[in-house]
């Protein structure tokens, strides 16, 4: 007899648990996985579409100073991310944990939220966008988005993705620079968006001045090649098209295993039964997308200048509330997309967490790691500011408001081996796509020649 089956010996095991055993694999628990992820779930776009986008995301032309691309925040290299807490947009120089302070023109302040990785986001699926989700699809509305431009929302825009993107070159501190730098700057601080002379229509002759431009847009859509001005739509449309498809990201170890081609690592399964079961991690991070885009308050640390308006003087970011004015989404924000989430640190809305062990113990029990909370967790750039980065009290951190935004969120208190197993299964989530940086790469110039962040 051997050592297992006198272990065994007059014990009544289910079958399921003694193959199990027997294999040297963890029995684990039936769970309900998402369907995978098709062709269905993505647009698809011309070539000649794609690749334009590809070289607007990448040039700098579409900012105030033209010395930000959209790449600059959302590298391939770094997760589609830009491996900072909180980044420094207008006025920085280099790229990710290596970007400094532009001495010659010194930022105003970080960015007030971490930025996002951008794996998905094109899917159909993304119906949210921003984690305060100021961007989202509405069909009630003529565009079939809600802005925060509301009735100047111009239409043109082919998708919620393509919307978004209008709006960082917007922004003083992220793209646009700051008041009288440049024309872009100045018709933002003048409010002047949207018509012939605003600030879209600028960056559109920009580029329109460009000759491979000209033709690369006259290629991808026939009403400009028939002699329709390119417009700041277009832009955004070719940009949209370009990131559905190169951070388009199914073929990841979890995808092999809901189209049941492969198991996970013993480890990784075991992940996964706590992820769809006892952790209810799956309660919001649902679907073949991870997220169910709504909001929820889970007592995240909140760092860094706060999503005040110029004239107010406090730190916080209350997340949903901002946008709703509805109290009970204070302190609320949008359920992340988990998928790369391992080359995506830090964690957070305000990126508080450099590591993603730390992150998944706070969120197992919300609001518990406010009050011995250190700014030193996070991954912030040297920066001389009038504001501190970690303001306690009412005006700052607010953690007390934070804490009881978070009472009401679940708890699902988890042992280290538990956290160890997530840890394992959200490795299986990491696609080689991604790691290898997407589809495309980086381009080797830009039609404006201006130099890239690679």
């Amino acid at each position: 007899m051997t050592g297992l089956r006198r272990i065994l010996a007059g014990v009544t095991v289910p079958l399921a648990l003694l193959c199990a055993v027997s294999s040297g694999v963890r029995a684990q628990p039936a769970v309900t996985l998402p369907e995978p992820l098709t062709d269905a779930d993505f647009p698809s776009h011309p070539q000649a579409e794609i690749d334009l986008g590809r070289l607007l995301f990448w040039d700098p032309v579409l900012s105030g100073n033209r010395n930000i691309s959209c790449a600059t925040c959302h590298h391939p290299r770094l997760g589609t991310s830009d491996g900072l807490s909180l980044g420094i947009g207008e006025g920085g120089r280099g790229i990710g944990p290596d970007r400094k302070p532009d001495p010659a023109d010194y930022p105003e302040q970080r960015i007030p939220r971490n930025a996002p990785g951008l794996w998905n986001v094109g899917a159909r699926g993304f119906t949210v966008l921003f984690a305060d989700g100021r961007i989202e699809v509405d069909p009630g509305r003529p565009t079939g988005f809600r802005t925060p431009l509301e009735d100047e929302m111009v239409s043109g825009f082919a998708s919620l993705l393509s919307a978004q993107t209008m709006f960082p070159v917007l922004s003083s501190d992220e793209m646009a620079g700051h008041y009288e730098e440049n024309d872009i700057s100045t018709l933002v601080r003048q409010g002047r968006l949207t018509g012939p002379g605003g600030a879209w229509a600028a960056i559109a002759a920009r580029v329109a001045a460009i000759p491979v431009y000209r033709q690369m847009f006259s290629a991808a859509y026939r009403d400009i090649a028939a002699g329709r001005e390119i417009d700041f739509a277009d832009i955004s449309n070719a940009i949209a098209a370009y990131m559905t498809f190169d951070f388009r990201s199914d073929s990841a170890p979890f995808d092999a295993r809901l189209r049941g081609e492969r198991r996970l690592s013993p480890q990784a399964e075991a992940g996964m039964s706590l992820f769809y079961g006892k952790a209810g991690c799956s309660a919001c991070h649902s679907g073949p997308l991870l997220t169910d885009m709504k909001f929820h308050a889970m007592g995240d640390p909140q760092i860094g200048p706060g999503k005040a308006e110029r004239f107010e003087n406090h730190q916080r970011d209350t997340g949903r509330m901002k946008v709703s004015n509805n109290p009970s989404e204070a302190f609320a924000f949008r359920t992340p997309s988990l998928r790369n989430v391992t080359l995506t640190p830090p964690y957070g809305h305000a990126g508080a967490y450099r590591d993603l062990r730390a992150y998944l113990m706070q969120h197992s029990d919300p609001g518990s790691a406010l009050n011995t909370y250190s700014v030193s967790d996070a991954i912030l750039p040297g920066l001389e500011l009038g504001k501190p980065d970690f303001a306690p009290g009412d005006g700052g951190a607010d953690f007390n408001a934070i804490a009881a935004a978070a009472a009401a969120a679940p708890r699902h208190l988890l042992v280290a081996a538990e956290i160890e197993d997530i840890l394992a299964f959200l490795k299986s989530l990491e696609d080689p796509v991604a790691v290898a940086g997407g589809r495309m790469g980086i381009p080797d110039a830009v039609p404006s020649g201006l130099e890239i962040d690679g």
